[in-house]
This record gives structure tokens, C-alpha cells and sequence, in this order.
């Protein structure tokens, strides 16, 4: 008699015939577990790629905080640089008040003796008894052409005649433009007449006013004080003004500070649901690895087909702990730990570029030098021969570098990606150029330069071994 509750060879305890399922009800049970971990798991899928947008969500925002930052710490400068040129452009003016009263004065006195000068000049008339050598005829003939006074006219000059025969003649230049010549009036006539008209002009300079009448000078006075008052009024209402701005200013970033932590604790709100959505399927992800192992544990191996589909199902969950800067929606107390079905990589510790450090556009030269020498080689040029092992070699190394710089100094001048060369590369590019030129100058030929190339070849290695060292201690330091 054969005893039912004796252990199976894999060391489980069989169940009792009574209520031991059958294999097809067996298999459709583990197939169903199997379906729903792999359901779990093909969901759970999505965390990685939902904490890496989740973490550049929070640069996102924080970019845009820093930004709003500079907008305000801008506008706050520019309204203060402009207080200070509105205050040191009327402070420059009041200033000046007193040397403008001063001009105004000048010049109205001057407007008032010319005004003098001319009415004196005007009241003059030009008679025979005033000027000798001219008689009525020619008083009569000067009337006839617009000369009456001594304001009718300024200078005589010579010039040639009207018709162009008889030679030069004496023209009189009338005050208002043009000039005219009147027969009879030549070198002797002309003379007494500008000469007259010189005694009329110095007769009313003299008795032009020399000092401006009290009433004009109260009236300059007055617009000057009301120019003052006015100047010192704006003077008094640029601190408010740019008080005002300041204020509108940091109202506008308040209302956009506002704005972004809405919208932030908003979105935070929806990572926290979503990664708890995570969190839950990862725990039911258990709670099914669990079941489908007591299901093994309970009615054992039922085939090959169902064995590898088991054995994928039962693999661990990989940790992925969330990003930094991200909080967990999950206490200490929680007994499950944040899990993913695929490693999520950590990159905090990789080395961030710094935001608009490019690679110097200087690394332009080495490149083409080297570019070059891959083409023309070395000591092959002035009638130099090279040995064949040289120019293959220098060939060689000139494209190695050439590769190389551009390697790295492609993506370091890129907006996303910009970022100083690394360190060593000058030393190394060094290293390479003096190398080169070291052997182009063993392969010269013509000039005794041989204790000059071995000079300039140990510096090259020396510059190698600096480079190379600087290049490897860097990359030691960021691995670790």
C-alpha cells in the first residue's frame, strides 16, 4: 500500500487526490499567472523612460526659474541705469541754468542793438549834401535801383561790366540781395559813399543800447525760474518713478514666480500618481512572482513548454531608485522598494557640461595643420626625400590626430552638448605637432639640424606623457 502523503523526488508534498486540479486545469492556472507578469512587466517598462522626463521636468523648471531670476534681476538695472542718466542729465541742466540766462541775455541784447542799428541806418537817407562828388542826378538814379538810406546797401566791389566791354566797374551790393551799377559812380564816387554809410553805421553802434531795459531782463529772469522749477520738479519725481517701475517689475515676476508654481505643483502631483501607479504594479508584480511560486512549490513542473516561460517570469526585479531631485510618493515604513524590469541608469554622477562653454573655435588651427599633413606628409617638401616608412607614418598620425580633435571637439561647440576640450588635449596636440616636425627635421637633408630634432623630439614626448597623464587621471577622477 502505497502512502499518500509521501514526498515527491523534488522534495514537494504532493496534494491529496480529492482535490488535486487537472493538468489542463493546472496549466491554464500558471499560463494566466505567467500572462499577467508579463503584462506587469511589458507596463512597468515605462518607469525608466518616465524618470529620466520626470528629472528633466524638474531642469525644465528650474531653468525657468533662473531665467525669471535674470528677466527680473535685468529690468531692475535697466531702470536703474536709466534713473541715473535721467538724474545726471538734469542735475547737468540746472547746472547749466545760469550760463543759459547768461546767453539769453546776450543775445536778446544783441537783437535789440541790431534792431537799433537798423532803424538808425534806415532813417538816414542818402542826400547830395551828406556825400560830396554826388549829386541829385545820381541820388536820383541810386533811388531808382533801391538805395535810399544807409540800409539799402552794405559794401561797393569791382567787378566786370554788365555788358561785358569798357572793363571792370564799381557795383554796389544792396542789403537784400544783388548788386547794381550806376553810370557816373565809379572809384571816386564810391569811396565817399561807403564811407558815409561806414560814419552812419558807427554814429548807431554808439548809440545802440548797451544794456538790456530792466523789464527784459525780469522776463529772461522768470523763464529761467520756471525752467529751474521745472527741472528741479523731474529731479524730484525720478526716485518715484523708478520706485514705481521697481515695484511693477517685481510685481510681473511675482505673478510669473505664481504662474511656474502652479504649474509645478501640478505636474508634481501627476509624477507622484504616476510613480505610485509604478510602485503598486511592482508590489502586485511580487505578490503574482509569489503566487506563481507556490503554484510551482504546489503541483510541481508540468512541462517543458511552460519551464523557460516560468523561469523568465520568477527573474528579480532590478532596484531602480528614483533620480535626484525626485521624492518617492512611498514612506520608510512601506515595505516594497521602488522597482523597474529595466536598470535605470544613474545619471547624476556623469559630468554635466556647463551651460555656454563651448570649445574654442582656436582648436580650428591644429585640426587643418594636421588635415594637411595627412596630405603632403612630412620632409617631403623643399626637394626633401622621405624614406617610405615616414611619409606612411606621418600620414598615419596626422589623420590619428586630425580624428581624434575632431572627435572631440565636434560635439563640444554644439548648443546641447558644449563643453571645454578635456584636460591633457593641448598637452597631447603639442606632443603630436612637435613630434612631427621632429621628424620632418631628421628627414632634412640639407642642414645640419640633427641635435635640434633630438631636442624637440624629447619635448614632444615629454608633452605626450603630460598630455596622456593629464588624460587619464581626469577620466579616473570621473569614473570614480
Amino acid at each position: 500500500m502505497i502512502d499518500s502523503t509521501s514526498t515527491r523526488r523534488d522534495g514537494s508534498t504532493p496534494v491529496p487526490p480529492a482535490t488535486v486540479p487537472s493538468p489542463s486545469a493546472i496549466r491554464a492556472e500558471r499560463r494566466q499567472l505567467i500572462e499577467s507578469i508579463r503584462a506587469l512587466r511589458r507596463l512597468l517598462d515605462k518607469r525608466p523612460a518616465f524618470e529620466v522626463s520626470d528629472q528633466q521636468r524638474l531642469n525644465r523648471e528650474a531653468r525657468d526659474r533662473n531665467r525669471a531670476e535674470a528677466v527680473h534681476g535685468n529690468a531692475l538695472q535697466r531702470i536703474h541705469k536709466r534713473q541715473a542718466r535721467q538724474e545726471a542729465s538734469l542735475n547737468q541742466q540746472l547746472n547749466g541754468l545760469d550760463g543759459k540766462r547768461e546767453s539769453q541775455e546776450t543775445r536778446a541784447l544783441a537783437v535789440l542793438r541790431r534792431g537799433s542799428i537798423e532803424r538808425a541806418l534806415s532813417r538816414t537817407y542818402l542826400t547830395s549834401s551828406e556825400v560830396n562828388g554826388i549829386g541829385k542826378g545820381l541820388i536820383r538814379d541810386l533811388a531808382a535801383h533801391g538805395i535810399r538810406t544807409a540800409a539799402d546797401f552794405e559794401r561797393v566791389s569791382w567787378g566786370q561790366a554788365p555788358n561785358g566791354k569798357g572793363g571792370d566797374v564799381l557795383y554796389i551790393h544792396r542789403t537784400k540781395g544783388g548788386k547794381v551799377h550806376i553810370n557816373g559812380i565809379g572809384q571816386h564816387r564810391g569811396r565817399p559813399l561807403l564811407e558815409w554809410r561806414q560814419s552812419v553805421l558807427a554814429r548807431a553802434e554808439s548809440r545802440a543800447p548797451r544794456l538790456l531795459p530792466p523789464d527784459e531782463r525780469h522776463r529772461i529772469a522768470e523763464i529761467i525760474d520756471a525752467e529751474r522749477s521745472r527741472l528741479r520738479k523731474e529731479l524730484a519725481e525720478a526716485p518715484r518713478a523708478a520706485d514705481k517701475a521697481c515695484k511693477e517689475a517685481t510685481q510681473l515676476q511675482a505673478e510669473v514666480l505664481s504662474r511656474l508654481t502652479t504649474a509645478e505643483e501640478e505636474a508634481r502631483r501627476l509624477a507622484a500618481v504616476r510613480r505610485a501607479e509604478f510602485d503598486a504594479m511592482a508590489e502586485k508584480l511580487l505578490d503574482l512572482q509569489a503566487q506563481l511560486s507556490a503554484h510551482m512549490d504546489t503541483y510541481g513542473d508540468i512541462g517543458r513548454r511552460l519551464r523557460r516561460a516560468q523561469h523568465r517570469a520568477l527573474r528579480p526585479l532590478p532596484q531602480a531608485p528614483p533620480l535626484s531631485g525626485i521624492p518617492s510618493p512611498r514612506t520608510a515604513g512601506d515595505a516594497p522598494a521602488l522597482v523597474s524590469l529595466t536598470k535605470v541608469t544613474d545619471r547624476t554622477s556623469e559630468p554635466h557640461p556647463t551651460p555656454g562653454t563651448r570649445a574654442h573655435p582656436a582648436w580650428l588651427v591644429p585640426i587643418l595643420y594636421f588635415t594637411l599633413t595627412t596630405v603632403v606628409g612630412v620632409g617631403e617638401l623643399g626637394g626633401n626625400t622621405a624614406s617610405l616608412s615616414l611619409m606612411i607614418t606621418s600620414r598615419l598620425v596626422a589623420f590619428a590626430a586630425t580624428a581624434e580633435l575632431l572627435r572631440l571637439w565636434v560635439p563640444r561647440i554644439r548648443r546641447r552638448t558644449a563643453s571645454p576640450m578635456p584636460s591633457g588635449t593641448g598637452w597631447q596636440t603639442s606632443g603630436v605637432f612637435l613630434g612631427l616636425t621632429a621628424a620632418g627635421m631628421f628627414a632634412d637633408e640639407r642642414s645640419d639640424v640633427f641635435r635640434a630634432a633630438c631636442v624637440v623630439s624629447v619635448l614632444a614626448g615629454l608633452c605626450l606623457l603630460a598630455g596622456t597623464g593629464l588624460r587619464i587621471g581626469k577620466d579616473t577622477t570621473t569614473s570614480s
